[in-house]
């Protein structure tokens, strides 16, 4: 969102604010202070162990009771989490008009991301401005009988990947300066500063996958460094404690695994930059990876993002062991394979959706 909010900043028919709920305040932070943002007003709703009744309900109350206050024309939201459906469900309660950031993704399966798919399917019909990244999600949308509003104007998250990854190239980050601030252990520190091994960037944190999900990527990662000796594997392990349990217990005495705290934004785009290829379940990466030439294997059944699949920049595997490391020997052993799959477009952007979205709402709101 950081794009958007300084595209209309520079928009001389807006006064622009940031309102920021806290739903998980670390990894807010964090981000926030990359883009060098301070929110005009930050609700701090998060709370120890909150539960997903718990957090909407938060929401809903103090975003309403700031849309009566300060009564905006209009309220934008971006993605598919808690915040965007209870945010979306205030301004709608306060008769002020919603525009959906990464509007109209879907895996046509409710439970599945659970309960992101509920999320952005709920918010759909109380927008008025879809601003969908592709035509396969204008044309989800149209499918539901949504016809109007509906823009595509690349993703966002594009805009933002391609501003952090040319900071870093003009201040010349480099692997000692990542290596510090990640607290990269020991165990991997001499060869990720010299570069000279090959190694996965691992994400993991979808509710779909705890439990049993998350034991069996383990294995997974387990056995792809036993079948790959020079080949590493970093992992900042997400703070959910059911992600962090089984990922400690049966990866924290492997020596060709780099267990670490949760990266800043801009160090896990460096990370991304620097890395072989990502197994990952998150969406985001999905969308970033291809523009840095860096393929995904997708820890999931289903894609609310099947562009990349199609492109070929991304492939599931879902968590099945032998899937997963069938998947990656194919990258790790085929040079033709990894080399095709990393010089594929990004089907998700081109780094110009912020000040398409402005202009749409000057046009309509200006």
């Amino acid at each position: 969102m950081a794009p958007v909010y300084f595209a209309l900043r520079e928009s001389k028919a807006f006064h622009t604010v940031f309102l920021a709920t806290a739903q998980h305040r670390q990894m807010l932070d964090q981000t926030l202070g990359v883009f060098g943002i301070v929110p005009e007003h930050d609700l701090d709703l998060m709370q120890p162990g909150q539960t997903l009744p718990d957090l909407t309900g938060r929401v809903l109350t103090a975003v309403s009771n700031w849309c009566l206050q300060h009564k905006p024309a209009a309220i934008l939201v971006q993605g598919d989490t808690t915040t965007v459906l209870a945010s979306a469900m205030a301004a709608f309660y306060s008769k002020i008009p919603v525009g959906h950031v990464e509007a109209g993704l879907r895996t046509g399966n409710m439970m599945s991301p659970f309960p992101e798919e509920m999320n952005r399917r709920l918010t759909s019909p109380i927008t008025r401005w879809h601003f969908c990244p592709t035509d396969v999600s204008k044309a989800n949308l149209q499918r539901e009988g949504i016809s109007t509003g509906l823009h595509v104007t690349g993703n966002t998250v594009v805009d933002a990947l391609l501003w952090v990854r040319n900071r870093l190239r003009t201040n010349q980050v480099s692997a000692l300066d990542v290596a510090a601030r990640v607290n990269i252990p020991d165990n991997f520190r001499r060869e990720f500063l010299e570069g000279s091994r090959r190694w996965i960037l691992v994400t993991g944190h979808r509710r779909e996958s705890f439990g049993d999900g998350f034991e069996r990527i383990c294995h997974s990662i387990a056995k792809l460094t036993a079948a790959f000796p020079d080949v590493g594997v970093l992992y900042p392990v997400h703070l959910n404690p059911q992600v962090r349990e089984p990922v400690q217990r049966l990866l924290g005495s492997n020596d060709r695994v780099a267990l670490v705290e949760p990266a800043g934004y801009e160090d896990f785009v460096w990370l991304m930059d620097h890395s072989t290829f990502l197994l990952s379940d998150s969406g985001g990466v999905q969308e970033e990876a291809p523009s840095l030439g860096k393929p995904v294997l997708v820890m999931r059944d289903t894609t609310e993002r099947p562009e990349g699949v199609d492109a070929g920049t991304c492939r599931l595997v879902g968590t099945d062991v032998d899937t997963i490391l069938r998947e990656a020997s194919l990258l790790l052993n085929d040079q033709a394979e990894y080399a095709k799959r990393s010089a594929l477009k990004n089907p998700y952007g081109d780094g110009l959706a912020a000040p398409r979205i402005r202009a749409i709402l000057e046009e309509e709101l200006g």
